[in-house]
């Protein structure tokens, strides 16, 4: 059940971003997507961190996982870096190849979208 929570809030945060991210620039609505996904993801982090410290529920990683690949793969580096979270590659051995896949195919898209065409 508590999963829920840690969903609703990371749909809250990053629909919330986006909206005023986007109505406050002139800025490519992707370019709005990543960051607050970006930002969605790395405060997802941080309170992740921060409750495995007191130890109480987690952010389910399909979360975490999800976040990246929807668009705050730049979230999700920063957030291990920053906070040393999801470090451990033994304990989390998909995080670092859900990063790179996101990575790469928003990259990917990137070079699609707007500079292949130009």
């Amino acid at each position: 059940m508590y999963y829920i929570v840690f969903l609703v809030l990371s749909i809250a945060t990053g629909g919330f971003l986006y909206i005023f991210i986007y109505s406050n620039t002139e800025w490519n609505p992707y370019a709005v997507w990543v960051v607050a996904l970006t930002v969605t993801t790395f405060v997802m982090y941080g309170l992740d961190k921060m409750l495995s410290k007191i130890g109480k529920a987690r952010a389910p990683e399909i979360i975490l996982h999800l976040l990246a690949i929807l668009g705050g793969f730049p979230g999700g580096w920063l957030g291990m870096v920053f906070f040393r979270h999801k470090s451990n590659f033994r304990r989390h051995p998909l995080f670092v190849p859900v990063l790179l896949v996101s990575t790469l195919g928003h990259g990917l898209l990137t070079y699609y979208w707007f500079l292949k065409g130009s």
